[in-house]
């Protein structure tokens, strides 16, 4: 059973994979368990969803100054709103700040200012190993009718993230955007690295994950970091983000019974956790019964999707609608573009346990 290969992976401390001059550089600036448990109280429960606005296919079209969408973007953070989420999942792109510095950061500020504005703080994602191995600036692709984020695109890509040609550009593009947002209360979190090793890129996404944790222990932002478990069998990586991250996150799509287990084995742990992948429908990871086991739990929770759009995230990940006629059941999301929910119970329940 791959949960026992995590087991003994994690909670039995496996040797950290870095040299003792490195781990000392990675552990000078990391939050104690003290700090991190002063920081989640001053929080109220941290709940939201993963965010793109229903017009952009990935993050560049998000990001990009030709298809940045701020109309959009504030419309669907108060549909967010209004059912009491407070915090959003945003991923960032480091082709978009290569193209444009400044003005990427002064669009992520736009970004910052109007969920501010509905009350809402921010997870910024740097870096991703899902989905499309071979992201370019400009005019991105249309969505495949029926096959879920179809256009989503890896940073920096693959083999550009096992490059380490390319780690002085990332190193900058790293630190530039941490230094500017360092002392943001805007921004709750940094989450360094999505899913590391995915896409069959396993240990090699290793060299990576070190450096970006090195480069933000080293500016040592006012917010805590944090990278996130998903493979449970990913011994050496699992390893290296759960003794280095300062808040434990943590993706699963499983249902009550596994997710449970999954959280029982992180409480050993001893941090403070938000569960910052959720909620796929069809694999019985619902709002119905998971989100309540969260809030028993004191655990945040971010679930994939908020608004049907162009990611094509309604569809599953491996059941393709050729036709690209709506599922019976939705995989993820929560609202139409109009800002019709898809279900109104889950609607409610949301609001009932935001409330609380």
């Amino acid at each position: 059973m791959r949960i026992i290969l995590f087991t003994v992976g994690l909670l039995c401390l496996l040797l950290s994979p870095v040299t003792a001059q490195e781990n000392n550089l990675l552990q000078k600036n990391k939050w104690s368990i003290e700090r991190t448990k002063t920081w989640y109280a001053q929080h109220q429960w941290i709940t939201g969803a993963n965010f793109i606005p229903s017009t952009a296919i990935n993050q560049l079209e998000m990001w990009q100054e030709s298809t940045f969408d701020p109309t959009t973007i504030d419309r669907e953070l108060g549909y967010a709103a209004n059912i009491g989420f407070n915090t959003m999942r945003v991923y960032l792109h480091s082709l978009a700040y290569r193209a444009d510095p400044e003005g990427f950061k002064n669009r992520v500020e736009h970004y910052l200012a109007m969920a501010n504005t509905h009350g809402i703080k921010t997870i910024l994602v740097f870096f991703d190993d899902v989905w499309n191995k071979t992201p370019k600036i400009g005019k991105q692709p249309e969505p495949k009718p029926g096959i879920h984020n179809s256009g989503w695109m890896q940073d920096p890509g693959d083999p550009a993230s096992k490059e380490s040609k390319n780690f002085p550009r990332l190193e900058v593009y790293v630190k530039d955007i941490i230094k500017r947002f360092a002392n943001d209360k805007r921004v709750l979190m940094w989450d360094l690295y999505n899913e590391p090793g995915n896409s069959g890129k396993l240990a090699t996404s290793m060299d990576l994950l070190k450096n970006v944790f090195q480069w933000a222990r080293e500016i040592n932002p006012s917010q805590p970091l944090t990278v996130g478990l998903w493979a449970w069998d990913f011994q050496e990586l699992n390893a290296f983000q759960a003794l280095n991250s300062d808040i434990l996150s943590y993706h699963n799509y499983s249902d009550p019974k596994e997710h449970q287990l999954v959280i029982n084995l992180l409480k050993s742990h001893g941090r403070p956790m938000i569960c910052t992948e959720y909620m796929a429908r069809t694999r019985n990871s619902r709002f119905s019964n998971i989100l309540p086991i969260l809030k028993k739990e004191s655990i945040g929770a971010i679930n994939w999707g908020l608004v049907a759009g162009k990611s094509n995230t309604i569809y599953q990940w491996d059941t393709p609608i050729k036709s690209g006629e709506e599922p019976v059941e939705w995989f993820h999301d929560i609202f139409r573009k109009d800002g019709t929910p898809y279900r109104k119970d889950e609607i409610d329940l949301i609001k009932k346990l935001n409330t609380k």
